[in-house]
């Protein structure tokens, strides 16, 4: 199975890295959050496995954490975003 994979450097979160991995039909594979709050994190990266990436971007976009302007799950779908376009490896 071929897989496309990037490493996404957040903006306007506690967590730092989205380290992300999808297969060719656009499924999720593995998430990976590098800093922010754990437990959530986890949940999110549980959740999103198995699931399209449109699905997801559909679902999370737009989110907001406290007052921030973006969120982890927001960030999640700007990795995402570039995953899609991501080649194949």
């Amino acid at each position: 199975m071929a897989t496309k994979h990037i490493q996404y450097q957040t903006q306007g979160t506690c967590s730092q890295l989205i380290d992300v991995t999808a297969d060719e039909h656009n499924v999720i594979q593995q998430v990976f959050f590098l800093g922010g709050c754990n437990g959530n994190l986890q949940g999110i990266s549980q959740l999103v496995r198995g699931q399209q990436i449109d699905d997801v971007i559909k679902r999370l976009d737009g989110l907001r954490c406290g007052t921030k302007s973006t969120s982890c799950p927001d960030q999640l779908c700007r990795a995402l975003e570039q995953l899609k376009s991501a080649p194949l490896e």
